[in-house]
């Protein structure tokens, strides 16, 4: 890497340099401490900064490089964990003032599999109140910016990984995703997003005092945000150890013999009522022909019943937050936040218990319907989403900017209810900003996924970290 500084190495680089100790644990801890000191103010990625956990961890960890045992694959590698999940000895405020105090005494699984993998956990990544927006602004810690232009959405609820990622502050962040929460962020910043098959990566929160909702055990996983694909594999693969608290947990293989096939990839560039802006549907042809250049055969074609699917699950989701219980808690997330749930509730119609069982009950005719449609076209190149990122705050103005948030972000949410691996891809990263698009296939075909990326990254050249642009004078970010 030369004279390159180390917050600017990505986490494969870093973990080989550690391991062959021509960098130490503390070196690249450092690094990373240091420039988020430097930029983390001008965005406001990071909620909490464990400046000296962090460097007794690298001091630990040089000592055990040292010592000549053998090291985990993540040795001395910075990372952050988002604010929703549980980290020992850090509160998991979830974006809610009420929960400030709430510290957790273990980790969760993702959190526990990325420290026994030898990460350093830096710090806490912003989100919404209970990550339930996509929109990273919240009462007890503020809002985080969009590095390429703070008018525009960072993207939520993981807009502060992202905003972290991007600008060098860490190499590898945890992220999770219900409707988009990793990948639409991750395309907001120009960087890499991926919500794994559901089932793939362990998730439970010690410190909830109830299970998830029904709707959250379908969609929801544990995922990743980085600047390179090997990093994102890198990621996931110290993420999804086994843990038994988790029973939904798959042992599934990540990687199958195919999966640096050329495969038939199909480019689906819209429909009727969810099509692409014209920035968007360059940067598809942009994917696609670089695809075709690796020698996948593109062909455009749309997945069964997209729109259902998009719809359902955005109805399925906002029932859910209609509930008594569910209101009671949102209710602490403050006024904005609950003007944004009740706007989007205002998009999509108010279902009985009984409508809403038998939504979550078709999930299985649309699941065999797209994998049917993968067995001819095994991979699917899409959107993250049909448009640009939104300004800050769109979500709060009125119904109409609600349903058309809804409709821009259906990529993201129909394949959350099919839970098929989907990795947003970083396309264009010009000076009017990022934009990526969607790797998506088949059930626990991740490494297929995975596979292509690479094959994307390879033509379309490497990410490197952008320093904050500063909000412009006439501009209020909020």
């Amino acid at each position: 890497m030369g004279s390159t500084a180390l917050w600017q190495w990505d986490a494969t680089d870093l973990a080989s340099a550690i391991r062959e100790r021509r960098v130490s644990a503390w070196e690249a801890t450092t690094a990373s401490l240091d420039r988020i000191l430097a930029v983390n103010p001008a965005v406001n990625a990071l909620t909490e900064i464990s400046r000296d956990a962090a460097l007794a961890a690298a001091d630990q960890a040089d000592a055990r490089t040292a010592s000549g045992v053998p090291l985990p694959p993540l040795h001395g590698v910075p990372v952050t964990t988002k604010i929703n999940v549980d980290q020992a000895g850090s509160a998991t405020t979830n974006g809610v003032a009420a929960f400030t105090s709430l510290v957790a005494v273990e980790d969760s699984p993702q959190v526990a599999n990325w420290r026994k993998a030898g990460a350093i956990l830096l710090g806490r990544s912003n989100a919404p109140a209970f990550s339930c927006r996509w929109f990273t602004d919240n009462e007890p810690h503020g809002l985080t910016l969009n590095p390429w232009n703070p008018a525009l959405n960072v993207g939520g609820s993981s807009g502060g990984a992202a905003a972290a990622v991007a600008t060098g502050m860490v190499p590898l962040a945890h992220g999770n995703d219900l409707a988009g929460s990793a990948r639409l962020p991750a395309s907001a910043c120009g960087v890499y997003g991926l919500r794994p098959t559901t089932g793939r990566a362990p998730a439970y929160n010690p410190t909830g005092k109830a299970e998830r909702s029904l709707c959250l055990q379908t969609g929801a996983t544990q995922g990743v945000l980085a600047r390179s694909v090997r990093d994102i594999r890198l990621g996931l693969e110290t993420m999804v150890g086994r843990d038994p608290r988790d029973p939904a947990w798959v042992p599934a293989p990540l990687d199958f013999p195919d999966d640096t096939a050329r495969h038939r990839v199909a480019l689906f560039t819209g429909t009727a009522d969810h099509a692409a802006d014209a920035p968007v549907l360059a940067a598809l042809r942009r994917a696609a022909d670089a695809l075709a250049d690796a020698g996948y055969e593109v062909v455009e074609a749309a997945p069964p019943r997209f729109d259902e699917a998009a719809e359902l699950w955005m109805t399925l989701l906002s029932n859910d937050c209609r509930s008594p219980s569910a209101r009671a808690a949102f209710a602490l997330g403050g006024e904005v936040f609950l003007r944004s749930l009740d706007l989007t509730a205002a998009c999509v119609p108010a279902l009985t218990a009984e409508e809403t069982l038998a939504g979550l009950g078709s999930r299985t005719t649309f699941q065999r319907a797209w994998q049917m449609f993968f067995e001819d076209f095994p991979l699917l190149l899409m959107p993250t989403a049909w448009s640009v990122p939104f300004p800050v705050g769109y979500d709060v103005r009125g119904v109409e900017e609600a349903r058309r948030l809804l409709t821009a972000h259906s990529p993201c949410t129909a394949t959350a209810f099919l839970g098929v691996p989907a990795l947003s891809v970083p396309v264009h990263r010009g000076t009017d900003g990022p934009l990526g698009v969607q790797l998506v296939a088949g059930r626990f075909r991740d490494g297929l996924v995975l596979a292509a990326a690479a094959a994307l990254e390879e033509r379309l050249g490497a990410v490197t970290p952008i320093d904050p642009r500063p909000p412009s004078a006439s501009v209020d970010p909020r």
